[in-house]
């Protein structure tokens, strides 16, 4: 199980759960909340930093959402700035996976002074991915509108927990290379409960403005960018195009996975973790 601490910034007070010892690195997600279960895309750091699993404004017992512009990119990011010097730390290393992953890019963009390195994974650099055609947010994907309906269900305060088990897990097999590795997830202890109106903002506002590929140019700090031959949701073209932007970034691609290499690679995934360790 992972540590529970609530920590005061000058921006309100936070929620976090840590677990493991080594170099500060800081998780989090644009919709996701996190308890003492922790996080499967999480726990492999684990065995090399001190992770600092955090829940962003409005999830768990973090300070509450009281406009809808503190969900943004940059406040979140201030967010997380106000945190890490709460905590003390000169720098620390931030990973991220899918929005998790938009925010390593925005992090390493908006405050690399403050960062080590970043991993981000599953993700893109813009808008773009939700138009390509392989991807389940296209309109020209066949699972489109089953998407919108289960995301729409799941900001609905009337749908109940059994209801949004079943949505939850009819999402999951549509990012899964293998149906018995997401069977193997759900055995295991893990959090990341979906946050309703964050999820509802980040698809109606934030990503259509959602571009960072020139800015990425610019970023100099060791980045490990990885994605899955397979993915649904970001296509690996927009893993390649985030590493050909990035000068000092290393690509990993994993060939037998969708959207969760952490789960269906999990020792290569590992190799990529330990990886992380030195510098691109």
């Amino acid at each position: 199980m992972w540590t529970q601490h609530t920590i005061e910034t000058t921006r309100g007070m936070f929620e976090y759960f840590t677990k493991g010892e080594g170099e500060p690195l800081a998780i989090t997600h644009f919709f996701s909340q996190f308890n003492e279960r922790g996080n499967l895309f999480a726990n492999p750091f684990t065995a090399h930093y001190e992770v600092f699993l955090i829940n962003v404004r409005g999830a768990g017992n973090s300070c509450a959402v009281t406009e809808d512009a503190q969900m943004n990119f940059p406040e979140i990011i201030k967010d997380l700035e106000a945190i890490r010097v709460a905590l003390g730390f000169e720098k620390w290393a931030f990973a991220g996976h899918s929005t998790g992953g938009m925010l390593a890019l925005q992090y390493a963009i908006l405050a690399p002074q403050s960062l080590t390195k970043i991993i981000a994974g599953s993700t893109a650099a813009s808008k773009e991915y939700a138009s390509h055609p392989d991807s389940m947010y296209c309109a020209d994907n066949a699972n489109f509108p089953r998407i919108i309906e289960i995301m729409e269900l799941l900001n609905n305060t009337a749908t109940t927990v059994e209801e949004r088990q079943k949505l939850g897990l009819e999402w999951s097999l549509m990012s899964y290379y293998d149906e018995e590795k997401l069977q193997l997830a759900l055995s295991l202890p893990n959090s990341g409960k979906t946050v309703g109106r964050a999820l509802d903002y980040f698809r109606k506002i934030e990503v259509k403005n959602y571009d960072v590929r020139n800015e990425l140019k610019n970023v100099t700090i060791p980045s490990y960018i990885f994605g899955g031959r397979y993915d649904a949701q970001c296509p690996i073209e927009f893993t390649y195009e985030i590493a050909q932007l990035m000068p000092h970034a290393h690509v990993t691609v994993f060939e037998k996975s969708n959207h969760h290499p952490y789960i269906e690679e999990l020792e290569n995934y590992e190799v990529l973790v330990k990886e992380t360790l030195d510098d691109v």
